[in-house]
């Protein structure tokens, strides 16, 4: 099956080039982003051996239909979609920090909490917890945006201590995350999910903050399954999620954790295959719209022509 691994288009008026974890980010004039979701896949901030079919285009159309439910809170980046895997919007200027907040006690914030912390990015957590309970109340736990290697938790205090962000905008940005949040949360159940945690990214575009790169995709966002929530909590089971963390779970069972030394398992094809069917059930669910299986014969040829075309009408 054909997969985007990565890219090297040449488009009209090409300024820059920019290969993130997941994402190929082309300039263009310097003043719009031509962002191709690639199939790859990371975990552990290490981008694993093999690209998974459709997982681009998973991303890129959940992330798609979420900017458009949300852009009465505040303005996004988007200004096409011209490809199932690819999108072109404004460039903004990033805040250097990722918004991350979590409605549940689950993933990194389980495992902090496991190993005996009872503070997250300063913010504190009540003893007796269990893993995936619901927290009191959401809280904020930003990282840092790290350009290479791994992205860092920070608290608001660090944050503004170092002036990595001013004051006034924080203020703003913790405002935009809990609407977010609750608005994702809102989509969720509406499809039977509980909406677990989730990062945004922020950006400016003169003095107005915009919301930038996905929101509320498997990647970014962990969701449960409303039915059966409370009774699997209650008996002390794993609850039935929808994200990513089951690629993590497998790499974790095969030794990786991203930490020095360690080697990523070798992925086969058959385990490739049921990745890929498992972010095409994600989007699904997600979604609640049966996902459309676009050509891949030859899908670079494919996005690198809907962008030109694209393209040839903005500029």
């Amino acid at each position: 099956m054909n997969a985007i691994k990565e890219t090297n288009f040449n488009f009209p008026h090409q300024t820059a080039f920019y290969k993130g974890k997941v994402r190929d980010v082309y300039t263009i004039d310097n003043k719009f982003l031509a962002m191709v979701v690639s199939d790859r896949i990371s975990a552990f901030d290490v981008v694993l051996p093999r690209a998974i079919p459709y997982k681009g285009q998973v991303l890129n159309q959940i992330a798609a239909k979420f900017l458009k439910a949300t852009e009465d809170i505040l303005p996004n980046w988007v200004i096409d979609v011209p490809d199932p895997s690819a999108t072109i919007g404004k460039i903004a200027a990033p805040f250097k920090v990722e918004m991350v907040i979590r409605g549940y006690l689950s993933g990194h914030a389980w495992r902090e909490y496991a190993a005996g912390k009872r503070e997250v990015c300063g913010e504190k957590l009540p003893d007796g917890l269990k893993e995936n309970d619901k927290l009191p109340a959401p809280i904020i736990t930003p990282t840092t945006k790290a350009a290479i290697g791994h992205d860092e938790d920070i608290s608001r205090v660090e944050i503004l201590r170092q002036n990595i962000v001013s004051e006034e905008d924080y203020v703003q940005l913790e405002k935009f995350t809990k609407a977010l949040f609750n608005r994702g949360t809102e989509i969720a159940h509406a499809q039977g999910l509980i909406l677990v945690d989730t990062k945004y990214e922020f950006g400016k575009i003169g003095n107005e903050i915009y919301l930038i790169d996905e929101i509320h995709t498997p990647d970014s966002s962990r969701y449960f399954y409303k039915e059966g929530y409370e009774e699997l909590q209650r008996e002390g089971k794993p609850q039935r999620q929808l994200s990513k963390e089951f690629v993590r779970k497998w790499l974790i069972e095969n030794g990786f954790q991203g930490k020095e030394g360690q080697n990523v398992p070798e992925m086969n094809d058959e385990l490739v295959a049921s990745i890929s069917e498992r972010y095409i059930e994600l989007y699904e669910h997600i979604t609640g719209e049966k996902f459309i299986r676009y050509d891949i014969k030859d899908i670079e040829k494919r996005v690198e022509g809907n962008i030109n075309k694209a393209l040839q009408e903005l500029l």
